[in-house]
């Protein structure tokens, strides 16, 4: 069953790439199989083989980082129109259902090292403080629950590559744009939710004109407005702000109001209570207003990412492959490859259903690595 999922992966990569090196792209598709036999590097896999682990970084330095980006595009956006096109084609209360939106967040993940390309001092939610490590931005289409990036890059600070988030947001956005026009959908037509720090009226205008209409951005607790005639900080608006239970479509307290911003101008407000010591609220970006139920379910959507960013670094380990300069795209590769062949599987019998911890480890007792080696990739081309 995994390999039946691996051949589409090979297809994909012959399909469009015709001076193709072979070698290095098995090497790249076993190494993310590993993963499901507790192989999380080179070295663990060569120690598991028995062979010399050099070998291994070799073939992947075969591999042009153009290659490696365009690959890591070309696997996520079709996983992500496989999945769109059999929602799609249902009835209207089954896509309603499937609740699609675009999820935009990016995660620090702390390093070390001066040899590690994109490795500088960011700022951590996670540990609530400046560390060193590798910022990585993301775009992750959220459906039926399930978590499937569509675009990643790692942010730098220096170099060429030194552009502020907004614009390498919406690049990625006008990339995406494109390649699912090829799948013959329309990626426009799903909202788009994102956090706080990507608040900005020129921003907003950019998604606007790239055709979003539907954005819902979690707000800052120091933006001003004006509800009323009455002008101060969103932070007391929270506090002031009395919230009504019990509405219809929304299983918490909640509050809409019209407001005034000097930066945004006029904007809709959400005001929800999540708990008794946490409540937030959101800034409607749409072209048009919504109600608060249709824009409290697209935002619940929204903790999915965060729960993807946890399997990339606790389930498939992505701290714990450190090569250096270019390398940086070929380890996240093999992440992305490991970690969409385990969604692949979650609609497969018997793994149906199981998360995504579960079918590991039952792919590890049920299954050996070797006799998945030998069968479908070439050995010699790991030893040599």
């Amino acid at each position: 069953m995994i390999t039946d999922q691996i051949n589409m992966f090979f297809i994909i990569f012959v399909k469009n790439f015709r001076q193709n090196n072979i070698k290095a792209f098995e090497t790249v598709i076993f190494l993310a199989v590993a993963h499901f036999f507790g192989c999380y590097n080179p070295k663990q896999l060569a120690d598991y083989l028995g062979v010399n682990h050099q070998g291994l970084y070799a073939h992947l330095k075969e591999l042009s980082l153009y290659t490696v980006k365009k690959l890591l595009v070309k696997f996520m956006v079709s996983m992500g129109a496989e999945k769109l096109k059999a929602v799609l084609s249902k009835s209207g209360s089954t896509r309603s259902r499937a609740c699609i939106t675009l999820s935009v967040d990016n995660s620090v993940i702390d390093r070390l090292g001066r040899m590690l390309r994109c490795t500088w001092s960011w700022y951590s939610g996670r540990w609530k403080k400046v560390v060193n490590g590798n910022d990585l931005l993301g775009i992750v289409m959220t459906i039926n629950g399930i978590a499937i990036p569509l675009h990643l890059l790692f942010c730098s600070k220096q170099g060429r590559g030194n552009t502020n988030k907004p614009d390498l947001l919406v690049s990625m956005f006008e990339l995406l744009i494109e390649e699912f026009k090829a799948h013959d959908i329309d990626l426009t037509a799903f909202p788009i939710t994102m956090d706080s720090w990507f608040i900005s009226e020129p921003l907003k205008k950019r998604l606007h004109e790239l055709g979003f209409e539907t954005v819902l951005v979690a707000g800052k607790g120091n933006n001003v407005f004006t509800i009323g005639k009455k002008k101060q900080k969103a932070s007391e608006w929270k506090k002031e702000i009395k919230l009504i239970e019990e509405q219809w479509g929304i299983s918490v307290p909640f509050k809409r109001e019209i407001a005034y911003s000097p930066t945004f101008g006029r904007t809709v407000l959400y005001f929800y209570q999540k708990s008794t010591t946490r409540s937030y609220y959101l800034m409607d970006f749409s072209k048009k207003p919504m109600r608060g139920a249709e824009a409290w379910r697209i935002w619940e959507q929204h903790n999915i990412i965060e729960q993807f960013w946890k399997l990339l670094k606790s389930v498939f380990k992505i701290k714990d492959m450190r090569p250096q300069g270019d390398g940086l795209y070929v380890a996240l590769l093999i992440k992305v490859v490991a970690y969409l062949l385990a969604v692949m599987l979650r609609n497969e019998r018997p793994y149906f259903k199981m998360t995504i911890t579960q079918i590991m480890r039952k792919i590890r007792r049920d299954l050996d690595l070797e006799d998945i080696l030998r069968e479908h990739f070439h050995l010699e081309i790991l030893i040599n």
